[in-house]
């Protein structure tokens, strides 16, 4: 696996795979091409379904500029990718180069026909089973694991992921108005973390964190930033979770830094042996596995054994097991902001039922259910995987 600082990236929504990708991709024609006149840009798949909801052709002629950069949607051409873009530079009229790019999820590109160029594979072991077995056997944490592998230097990187996770609740609480694009939706983080409420304790802090999951999800859809855990779709969900943890007041920042590293990992799991891709496997890629990172996440602080987290993570999980991508007319707002909101309090409550049940009697393992939702999303037909040809995104206009 690679190191976790690939899952969480800081960026600027709506999308990982359809604004940082593209993005990035942008970038790496220019740095191929660097003198060039004008440029084409013909998006496939996902891309092009659901690419002007997303912002993708916003992120690309942004990066381009002072280029001119004319973009094409084309919905019909099936590609290899359901997020392939391809770029035509020209110089005097002339087609000097071209580049076929896939987005390939969580803001990560891979150029078609070349070798993935990502950071070097650092962990030796990629599946919950086998970490497990290796940090029993040293008698070390889940968190002592990734110090192990990623060194020192990922303290400082994961307190920067920690603070630009606070700040985007901090922004989303503050901000107020009309989200970007057609559908007009209001922002609701302010009014539901202002509105008067009978709640007390728990259930008022449960109540704080469907404000923040909608805070984060906001900035994330208006085009603010935020931190990928482990895509911009899902990024509301463990910052939530963060926040409900500082406000319980019971651990101390260095825990939930540790913490943060746990849930990493858990991400880095999942992306590894399954999909972190609405495109490729459905929401249950996204929010599926932003759940099951803040459910481990949230078992981590509690004191739970590995065993324990590995079964907050699995519950978390499996019981997102089919959940479709649909958003309507494409943009990361309906049903995305209050499915993470959903998925925050389900990450606390699966680390409580987690705490509840005699982990050693499991019969489901987290790397089955990382296959299983593999397989599922496959089997997805693709109307339901991030193309808002299907689903809520075609009942709401009937």
């Amino acid at each position: 696996m690679h190191s976790i600082k690939e899952l969480f990236k800081i960026g600027n929504g709506p999308s990982s795979s359809h604004t940082i990708g593209p993005l990035e991709a942008s970038k790496e024609f220019l740095r191929r091409y660097p003198s060039l006149d004008e440029v084409k840009v013909v998006l496939y798949g996902s891309l092009a379904l659901t690419g002007r909801g997303h912002l993708t052709d916003y992120i690309i002629e942004k990066t381009l500029l002072p280029i001119p950069c004319h973009i094409e949607f084309d919905i019909n051409t099936k590609m290899g990718h359901p997020n392939t873009m391809v770029f035509y530079g020209y110089k005097n009229g002339e087609l000097i180069g071209s580049l076929k790019v896939y987005s390939i999820g969580g803001g990560a590109i891979q150029i078609a026909g070349e070798k993935e160029k990502v950071s070097e594979k650092i962990y030796k072991l990629n599946t919950f089973k086998a970490i497990s077995e290796y940090c029993k056997k040293e008698k070390i944490s889940l968190a002592e694991y990734v110090d192990s592998v990623e060194g020192k230097e990922i303290n400082s990187y994961i307190e920067l992921i920690y603070d630009t996770m606070l700040k985007s609740i901090e922004k989303g609480l503050k901000h107020a108005g009309v989200l970007p694009g057609k559908l007009q939706v209001k922002r609701k983080a302010a009014y539901i973390y202002q509105q008067n409420s009978k709640d007390e304790g728990l259930e008022l802090l449960r109540k704080k964190v469907i404000a923040y999951a909608y805070a984060v999800s906001e900035e994330n859809a208006s085009g603010g930033k935020i931190v990928t855990a482990p895509t911009c779709g899902a990024s509301g969900v463990l910052p939530a979770c963060l926040k409900y943890a500082i406000e319980l007041n019971c651990y101390a920042k260095e825990e939930l830094i540790n913490g943060l590293k746990v849930a990493g990992l858990i991400g880095n799991i999942v992306k590894t042996n399954g999909s972190i891709s609405g495109a490729e496997a459905g929401c249950q890629a996204e929010v599926g596995t932003a759940c099951a990172m803040a459910a481990a996440f949230l078992c981590y602080l509690d004191g739970g054994s590995i065993d324990m987290i590995e079964r907050a993570s699995e519950i978390a999980l499996e019981h997102h097991l089919g959940l479709t991508c649909d958003p309507i007319d494409g943009y990361v707002q309906i049903p995305c902001i209050e499915r993470n909101a959903v998925a925050a309090l389900r990450a606390i409550d699966a680390a409580k039922l987690a705490s509840y049940l005699n982990s050693n009697e499991s019969k489901i393992s987290f790397d089955l259910v990382v296959a299983t939702m593999l397989k599922t999303g496959h089997d997805l037909r693709t109307n339901y995987r991030e193309t808002s040809a299907g689903g809520l995104a075609k009942t709401f206009y009937e």
